[in-house]
């Protein structure tokens, strides 16, 4: 049982990729032993219509992954009637979460609207996945440079937010050294595995976190799904840990956020 809770669907806007049809990617996913993926949509990143970005995602995860993806909406909320575009994920296509691109979308943690949405996810009882980067700084276009997100003020706002479930995907370049210490206790903060650099870098990630709050996910198809696989079948972690990060951890977040 494996659970990547960092897949993304339709087309990278600045190459094409091997994986970038729906069915090709699903294929791979069964293949590599994923029996569920949390998906969100490239087209989340750059488009104003976020409500149809989510329709779409909705749609094409019943068509070609019932039973394997499971739909993780965007909500930008510096958008007009971002609470609707909510509101829709959570009651109208019952999504178990979304995926939030603070640094696409133009805002930081510390602003209200970040402690707002979270606030309203939480009462849907969704949990929510903040996407620190998506590209890797060093590939971007030199017109679309996107800034790392900032999530120095991540611990404190959801420790005011009882029940919240916040899971950080792609973070491995923002939180280096002693940056990652203060979320080692923040036990609603839960962190994914695509970034984490090394074959022996999981092992390490988990002598500086608890194992229960580590998640396996790959960035597919922009990143390699097989890589993420080979990097967990090589750490050397005990094979209670693995299940933790490969299953355990992300079926128990799903469990509290859904009804």
């Amino acid at each position: 049982m494996i659970t990547d809770t960092n897949v993304t669907l339709s087309r990278w806007p600045f190459r094409r990729l091997d994986a970038e049809e729906t069915p090709v990617l699903v294929a791979q996913l069964r293949q590599a032993g994923v029996t569920q993926a949390w998906a969100s949509s490239f087209d989340a990143l750059l488009h104003r219509d976020i409500g149809s970005v989510n329709a779409r995602l909705a749609d094409e995860c019943r068509r070609h992954g019932s039973g394997l993806l499971l739909p993780f909406g965007a909500v930008n909320p510096k958008l007009p009637d971002w609470q609707e575009d909510l509101r829709r994920c959570a009651e109208d296509f019952r999504m178990a979460g979304i995926r939030l691109y603070p640094n696409y979308h133009g805002y930081a943690l510390a602003d209200p609207v970040f402690t707002e949405l979270l606030r309203l996810a939480t009462g849907y009882r969704m949990a929510v996945q903040i996407a620190v980067s998506v590209e890797d700084v060093r590939t971007q276009h030199p017109l679309v440079r996107v800034p790392l997100v900032d999530l120095a003020p991540l611990p404190e706002t959801v420790e005011r937010i009882p029940e919240a479930r916040v899971v950080v995907l792609n973070w491995w370049s923002a939180l280096r050294g002693d940056k990652l210490r203060p979320f080692a206790n923040a036990t609603r903060i839960y962190f994914d595995i695509a970034t984490v650099e090394g074959v022996e870098g999981i092992a390490r990630l988990a002598e500086r976190l608890p194992p229960g709050l580590i998640l396996f996910g790959t960035n597919a198809p922009l990143f390699s799904l097989q890589s993420a696989v080979l990097k967990m079948q090589e750490s050397g972690l005990a094979e209670a840990t693995k299940r933790l990060i490969f299953e355990t951890n992300a079926s128990g977040i799903t469990r509290r956020t859904q009804p």
